[in-house]
């Protein structure tokens, strides 16, 4: 399949690496379906994507901390109607909460975080499988954490909830493996200037991070290629070790 005819849904897609992610598959031919809460940076994108002349982006203006089972067999059967079916997903939106000891959480945050972060990506997977289990190779790309994979004090919901995330990638790996074409793998993208990382690391210097618009590539590759990854934990200092070179 030629990435012209590729049709890739993006969560967390208004901004920072979902965003740089959404420009750059665009730029390569692929439709993007750009799925975020805020609709009006979401248009902001897509007449960027257009002024550009890339492939034309289609705005799913979707709050993940609200949806459901039915909101997101609605959105299924919308793409069913509109695309017949889906190259690939990218689980990229994320809520940081409120880093705080276990014991003191607020459970707000709590509940909104885990829903965001891990619910929602099991959610809209269940509901987008028959669109990704196609006769060619499709990709399911998880964005992870570092504190997911090795969780640390004062971390909270964001940290389980990536833990979660990480168990939730080896087991979609390992059940679709012998009965589909989908790759499904997450990836760490390490420290990245975004306005997330900026609230996490108040105190950290953003011109010693990579850019969002320098790590797309990688997401992109892993999203429109055919590739052998799969059930993998990808990082991309693995991926792409040059990347920081340039800031150490």
């Amino acid at each position: 399949m030629s990435q012209d005819n590729k049709t890739i849904l993006v969560t967390g897609a208004a901004n920072g690496i979902g965003r740089a992610v959404a420009i750059t598959l665009a730029e390569r031919g692929a439709t993007v379906l750009m799925l975020d809460k805020k609709a009006r940076h979401l248009e902001k994108l897509y007449d960027e994507i257009l002024e550009r002349k890339f492939t034309e982006p289609v705005i799913v203006p979707i709050d993940l901390e609200h949806i459901s089972p039915e909101s997101v067999t609605q959105l299924a059967q919308s793409i069913v109607d509109d695309f017949g079916a889906l190259s690939g997903v990218l689980h990229n939106a994320a809520e940081l909460g409120s880093p705080s000891p276990m014991d003191q959480y607020d459970l707000t945050y709590w509940y909104q975080t885990m829903q965001v972060n891990l619910n929602a990506p099991y959610l809209l997977t269940r509901a987008l499988l028959p669109l990704l289990k196609q006769d060619y190779q499709t990709n399911l790309l998880f964005t992870s954490a570092d504190v997911g994979r090795s969780p640390a004090a004062y971390w909270g919901a964001f940290s389980i909830a990536f833990a979660g995330i990480e168990a939730q990638m080896t087991l979609w790996a390992e059940e679709l493996e012998n009965i589909s074409n989908i790759k499904v793998n997450s990836i760490d993208p390490g420290p990245v200037r975004t306005k997330l990382r900026r609230r996490s690391h108040p105190g950290e210097s953003q011109m010693s991070l990579v850019s969002p618009q320098a790590v797309a590539p990688v997401y992109a590759d892993l999203l429109l290629e055919s590739h052998t990854y799969h059930g993998q934990k990808l990082s991309i200092d693995e991926l792409a070790p040059s990347l920081r070179a340039d800031l150490k």
